[in-house]
């Protein structure tokens, strides 16, 4: 088989995966505004033309969005977590699928691997997130859930795996905003057991709690196949 013939990443190419690292790497965080468009050509110095294309393309990709007379903002920090950030129906059971995947075997892992140091930003937000239950803020709820889980599967010491639950943040919250705005109002579930077991290192109890609640959460949606 014959090589292809190899080329210089163009400007345009650059400038993306430079504007793509900010949100990866949490310069831009989700919901923010970037820099104008006359700030990008100076602090990247290329044309205007080319932060223009280069923004179109994210925008495309759903990582931005280019409010008219506004300005544009990070709306996702993935592709893929643009692509599912409005979930609902299927999808949100899909995305409960997933989540049971990545976090059981999280929590089961740092239930092994987790420091001295997890351990103390564990509770932390575990202190957070009861508090949020107590008072019933889905909003702040759905935050501090959100990086009580990923501090979980940080615990877990695995790089692959905490690069994929990364990934998903937004489609995560999404999911999360969801479940507790439940009209039943118990889809802040606690988990107190969850981080308990990982402080006492026991793996296979670790990986029933951080199942139990996404079990309950996936029973609590309607069978698709009813409506087949």
């Amino acid at each position: 088989m014959p090589l292809a013939t190899t080329r210089r990443v163009g400007l345009v190419d650059q400038v993306i995966d430079q504007l793509r690292a900010s949100v990866a790497s949490g310069d831009w965080s989700v919901g923010s505004r970037i820099p104008t468009e006359p700030e990008l050509v100076d602090a990247l110095g290329v044309g205007r033309n080319t932060v223009r294309e280069a923004v179109r393309a994210l925008a495309h990709a759903g990582i931005f969005e280019v409010r008219q007379g506004d300005g544009t903002y990070v709306r996702a920090s993935s592709e893929v977590s643009g692509a599912l950030r409005r979930i609902r129906g299927q999808q949100l059971r899909e995305v409960l699928q997933v989540r049971r995947c990545l976090e059981v075997e999280g929590a089961r892992q740092a239930a092994l691997n987790r420091t001295d140091g997890d351990l103390s930003e564990l509770r932390k937000l575990l202190k957070s997130h009861n508090v949020c239950r107590r008072d019933r803020d889905a909003g702040e709820f759905t935050r501090v859930d959100t990086e009580l889980h990923l501090a979980v599967v940080r615990a877990s010491h695995n790089t692959v795996l905490e690069e994929l639950y990364r990934g998903l943040t937004e489609v995560i919250m999404s999911s999360v905003a969801t479940a507790s705005a439940a009209p039943e109002d118990d889809g802040m579930f606690s988990h107190d057991g969850l981080i308990e077991a990982i402080a006492d290192g026991d793996v296979d109890r670790a990986g029933a709690e951080a199942s139990g609640f996404l079990d309950e959460l996936l029973r609590r949606l309607p069978d698709p196949a009813e409506h087949s």
